[in-house]
């Protein structure tokens, strides 16, 4: 019998195709529309109905608008079910979904297997402490303007069921899937001029 291994995750902020990751923090919805303009295909977002905030088509990466489908399901039992049936279409490239509560080992696992069937990959926006211990990877993700660049992010690969975590800082503004890592204060990409 033959073992075939997924593909890594691709570096540097990509997520694992087929599989179901998390992100939270107050840059979560950022780290999503990144992730959303970097999936070509169709989109997916699910939100509750009682939420009062709304996608708004113009505020979008570019290409994103044309691709994407918002569902507003009522009641957490609707949401997980619609996410779980989402996640099983393979027309879908990528399903972004904000449960309300912690979902249980049971609930994260059937979310895994959906994706695996429908070959989707799935994106849940969780609360602080709302996660689920099934999800391939967790992202904590903030917001970091300075006094000149209000486009800054700090992203941070806490859980990695596959690989090793990390800490981004990049500047992104949102409008492309383009982006530039930021290096640390006091760190160089080129080595130091010689001293003569």
């Amino acid at each position: 019998m033959k073992m075939v291994l997924d593909p890594p995750v691709s570096p540097p902020l990509g997520l694992r195709p087929k599989r179901v990751h998390e992100a939270g923090g107050r840059g979560r919805r950022s780290f999503a529309l990144f992730q959303a303009a970097r999936h070509p295909g169709p989109l997916v977002w699910i939100t509750p109905a009682h939420l009062r905030e709304y996608l708004l088509p113009a505020g979008l990466p570019a290409g994103v608008a044309e691709r994407l489908h918002l569902l507003r399901p009522v009641g957490e039992t609707d949401l997980l079910w619609c996410i779980e049936e989402v996640l099983r279409n393979p027309a879908v490239a990528l399903v972004i979904a904000e449960p309300q509560q912690p979902l249980s080992l049971t609930a994260g696992r059937r979310l895994q297997l959906a994706a695996e069937a429908g070959q989707t990959t799935g994106l849940l926006l969780s609360h602080e402490g709302g996660g689920s211990a099934a999800s391939e990877t967790r992202w904590h993700c903030e917001p970091a303007p300075g006094s000149e660049d209000s486009t800054l992010h700090h992203w941070q690969l806490k859980k990695n069921k596959r690989g090793t975590n990390g800490d981004w800082m990049l500047h992104w503004d949102g409008a492309t899937a383009a982006f530039h890592l930021v290096s640390k204060a006091g760190e160089r990409h080129q080595p130091a001029e010689q001293a003569r």
